[in-house]
C-alpha cells in the first residue's frame, strides 16, 4: 500500500510528534507497505530510512501544498498534524492524527495564499512575508478547526487530547478514536544501571523551550533538599529558555550537582537513561500548550527507570503509578520537592522489570494497526492526491 504522510514535524528535528512521525512511518516500510513523507526541508540535510522516501516539499500552505500532492500517487494520505486536517477532510482515504497543540493553537501558516505567479510576488517574500504571517496565523486557524470538524476520522494520542477535542469540537464527535503511542524497540536494548557511587541520578528529557515544562521548578525544588540528599541532575534538551535555567543553577547554587547536554541524538538516549535513576518532567498546562501523552516517560520505563510527573493532560496515562512511577498533583515547588525527598530518602523505590513491563504495553506496531483500521481496504485513487472534479476552496 502507498502511504502518503504529511508531517511537517520531522527528523533530524527533535520533539514528541517527530518522534511519533519516525517511528509510524519505520513501522509501516517494515510491513512492507510504501511510505513517503511530506515534509519541510531541514538546513542539515534530511532524514534517511531504508523503504520511506522523504520529499522535502511542504510550503506550509494549503494552497501552494495542494497542487504539490495532486502529483503524487497514494492509496492513503495520513496527516501527522492538525493543521493539514484539510487532507481529511477532502479525501475519502485521508486520515488525520493530532497530539494536542497542533489543534488547541494551530502554530501553522496554512491560509497563505500562492502568490508566486502574481507579478512583483518575490515583493513578498523575506521579511515581508514573515510580517504577514501573523494575518496567515489568524486565518489559519479557524480553518483548522473547520477541517477537523469535517473530517472523516480523527486519531488522537491518548484519552486525554481525545476529550479535549471533542470539548473543543464537538462537531468531530463519532469520528474519533485513541491510538496512543509507542516506544522505540531499542530502549529496551540497553539494561539500567545502578550508580557506582550510589548518588542517585536524576534525569529531565526536554525542549527547553517551554516553561510550563517547569524545570526551573525542579531546580528550585533541589535546591532545597542539595543540603540532605546526594544526587546529580543531567539536564537533556536545548532550547531559547537554557540561558535562564543555566542561571538559575549557578543563583541557586547547584553547580556542581546540575549538568546541561544540550542536544542528544535518539541513538545516544537509551545510554542516558540507563544511567539514570528517576525521570523528572513535571509538566503543567498552559492556555495554549498541553502535554498530549509524553513520549519521555515511556522511554525511561523501557530503560527500567521510573519517572516523577504532574498528574496532569496526557502525562496521567503516561505512567503507572507506583510501579513505573510516582505522581505529584500540581507542579508546586513544595510538592515536588516532597516527592524527590521521599525518591531520594528510599521512602518510594521502583522494580525496573515492572517499569520495562509497562513500557511494553505501547507500540508502534499497535499505533499502526489502530490506524490501518481506518485505512481502506484497497487502493481508493491511482491518479495523484485524488482532486479531480472537486470543488478547490
Amino acid at each position: 500500500m502507498r502511504v502518503a504522510v504529511v508531517s511537517p514535524e520531522f527528523p533530524p528535528d527533535i520533539g514528541g510528534i517527530e518522534t511519533y512521525a519516525l517511528e509510524f512511518v519505520k513501522e509501516l516500510a517494515r510491513r512492507g507497505h510504501e511510505p513517503t513523507v511530506f515534509t519541510v526541508r531541514h538546513p542539515t540535510g534530511e532524514q534517511a530510512l531504508a523503504g520511506v522516501r522523504i520529499k522535502p516539499v511542504l510550503r506550509l500552505s494549503r494552497a501552494i501544498d495542494r497542487k504539490t500532492f495532486a502529483a503524487h500517487r497514494a492509496d492513503v494520505w495520513h496527516a501527522l498534524n492538525a493543521g493539514y486536517a484539510w487532507i481529511a477532510e477532502e479525501l475519502p482515504n485521508g486520515l488525520v492524527s493530532v497530539h494536542g497543540n497542533d489543534f488547541l493553537q494551530p502554530y501553522l501558516p496554512i491560509a497563505q495564499p500562492d502568490l508566486r505567479r502574481l507579478p512583483l510576488a518575490w515583493r513578498w517574500s523575506g521579511t515581508s512575508s514573515r510580517c504577514l504571517r501573523p494575518v496567515w496565523m489568524r486565518l489559519s486557524r479557524p480553518m483548522v478547526r473547520r477541517s477537523l470538524a469535517r473530517a472523516r476520522h480523527i486519531v488522537a494520542n491518548s484519552r486525554y487530547t481525545e476529550r479535549v477535542l471533542l470539548e473543543l469540537i464537538p462537531e468531530c464527535r463519532g469520528r474519533t478514536s485513541v491510538g496512543f503511542v509507542g516506544v522505540g524497540a531499542h530502549f529496551f536494548d540497553v539494561a539500567w544501571r545502578p550508580a557506582e557511587d550510589g548518588v542517585a541520578r536524576l534525569l529531565t528529557v526536554s525542549r527547553l523551550s517551554e516553561p510550563r515544562k517547569n524545570v526551573d521548578r525542579v531546580l528550585h525544588a533541589l535546591a532545597r533538599l542539595k543540603d540532605t540528599r546526594r544526587f546529580r541532575y543531567t539536564i537533556v534538551g536545548d532550547g531559547h529558555d537554557r540561558p535562564r535555567l543555566e542561571r538559575l543553577v549557578r543563583e541557586l547554587g547547584l553547580e556542581q550537582r546540575v549538568r546541561f547536554t544540550g542536544f542528544v541524538s535518539s541513538a545516544e538516549l537509551p545510554e542516558l537513561y540507563a544511567r539514570s535513576d528517576l525521570m523528572v518532567l513535571a509538566s503543567g498546562l498552559a492556555q495554549d500548550s498541553h502535554e498530549g501523552f509524553g513520549i519521555v516517560y515511556l522511554e525511561a520505563a523501557a530503560s527500567g527507570v521510573p519517572s516523577l510527573a504532574a498528574r496532569i493532560a496526557g502525562a496521567a496515562e503516561a505512567i503507572d503509578e507506583g510501579k513505573s512511577g510516582l505522581y505529584v498533583e500540581e507542579p508546586t515547588v513544595d510538592a515536588l520537592a516532597g516527592a524527590l525527598d521521599r525518591f531520594l530518602s528510599g521512602q518510594v523505590r521502583f522494580d525496573p522489570v515492572a517499569c520495562r513491563n509497562f513500557a511494553r504495553r505501547f507500540t508502534w506496531a499497535s499505533v499502526v494497526d489502530h490506524c490501518m483500521q481506518y485505512y481502506p481496504l484497497a487502493p481508493m485513487t491511482s491518479h495523484g492526491m485524488g482532486l479531480a472534479g472537486r470543488s478547490v476552496r
